[in-house]
């Protein structure tokens, strides 16, 4: 029989972009959103395209995306956020893929787009994304009890790599990239507060110099110019700054 294939959206008010994101994954034989606090006109714009609509609210990250998961009726699964983009290459690989790799998981290749600009460089230390699991059989990927980057387990064998690459609208600009970073360290913090991991502050100062210099000098950050520096310094600055919020402020 045909081996089948869902797409899995999880959206926050996405309604801005959200048809669009939907639209580019019409090729995958079911799509599944998870409205997640939705207020706005998402739930009203992913029922055009879709009835598999799991409603609710949910604090942890990777409880919202097994939700999700689960959700998920298919041989394979395609995780895209409401922020990323499918292109007609991209999906005709993944198609092609499914049907024959004897794999249970493969990365695909993120192409981030700062406003029109492409960043290709530099992103990593839990600041961006260079390439991403999203596409893996039903089953073989599990996420982790955090708010925010959560872990992953995985039962099965890795694949390799896929060739074309997703588009990822990550930023409209430096700010929305620093309101990014606030809302991940704030995400952080609570988890950091909520599983004791806290301890001597060195560690976190140590991380700042050695995250800067992977995403700068080892990723090539330096090639992006100034979107590379401030890209470094959020990886560098995220851990410092949610050990601070964990350890200063309160919920």
């Amino acid at each position: 029989m045909p081996v089948t294939l869902s797409a899995l959206v999880v959206a926050h008010n996405e309604e801005a972009q959200l048809a669009d994101c939907l639209e580019r994954l019409r090729f995958a034989d079911e799509i599944v959103v998870v409205l997640d606090k939705c207020t706005d006109r998402s739930k009203e714009i992913a029922a055009t395209f879709t009835n598999r609509l799991i409603e609710g609210s949910w604090e942890i990250e990777g409880d919202r995306r097994n939700t999700g998961i689960d959700a998920c009726s298919s041989d394979w699964i395609l995780e895209v956020d409401a922020d990323e983009r499918v292109p007609e290459a991209l999906a005709r690989e993944i198609r092609e893929v499914i049907a024959s790799t004897p794999y249970d998981w493969h990365e695909i290749l993120v192409d981030n787009y700062i406003g029109d600009r492409l960043v290709r460089h530099g992103w990593g230390a839990s600041f961006g994304k260079p390439a991403y699991p999203g596409l893996f059989r039903r089953g073989a990927k599990r996420w982790g009890p955090q708010r925010v980057h959560p872990s992953l387990t995985w039962t099965g064998r890795k694949g390799p790599m896929l060739q074309n690459r997703i588009d990822h609208l990550v930023d409209r600009n430096i700010s929305d990239m620093l309101r990014r970073l606030d809302s991940y360290t704030t995400a952080r913090a609570k988890d950091l507060r909520e599983m004791g991991e806290l301890g001597p502050v060195r560690p976190y100062v140590r991380r700042m110099f050695s995250r800067f210099f992977k995403c700068f000098v080892r990723r090539g950050g330096w090639r992006e110019g100034g979107h590379g520096f401030i890209i470094a310094t959020c990886a560098a600055l995220y851990p410092i700054i949610s050990y601070y919020k964990a350890k200063l402020e309160q919920d």
